[in-house]
């Protein structure tokens, strides 16, 4: 079928392999998908382009408002479209993304 029967010197270089983090993958679907839809929650539609620029718009937000690298961000959002902006919006800025489960009772929860 055409295939090489020996891959022998097809090691992975930077002419043919990039690794994918979860935020570059991001990066990437906005530019190569930035058009198609992202994120659809009932009339909540964003294309990867406008899901790439709020979960920036996230990020940016947080470092303004002191959050550094390493730092925990902790949510309390059912599965809402924020909730997805913060998957990716609190580690572009360098945090630790901490999701609490809405489901959780009070005393759970409170901090202390």
């Amino acid at each position: 079928m055409g295939w090489m029967a020996d891959e022998a010197g097809l090691e992975k270089t930077a002419a043919n392999y990039v690794p994918l983090t979860p935020l570059s993958h991001l990066r990437r679907g906005a530019h190569v998908f930035g058009e198609v839809p992202a994120v659809i929650y009932g009339s909540h539609r964003k294309s990867y382009a406008e899901y790439y620029d709020r979960c920036t718009r996230l990020a940016s937000a947080l470092a303004g408002m002191g959050v550094n690298p390493g730092d925990v961000v902790a949510t309390l959002i059912p599965n809402l479209p924020a909730q997805a902006e913060a998957h990716f919006g609190v580690p572009a800025c360098g945090a630790v993304l901490n999701t609490i489960n809405t489901r959780l009772d009070v005393d759970t929860v409170t901090i202390s």
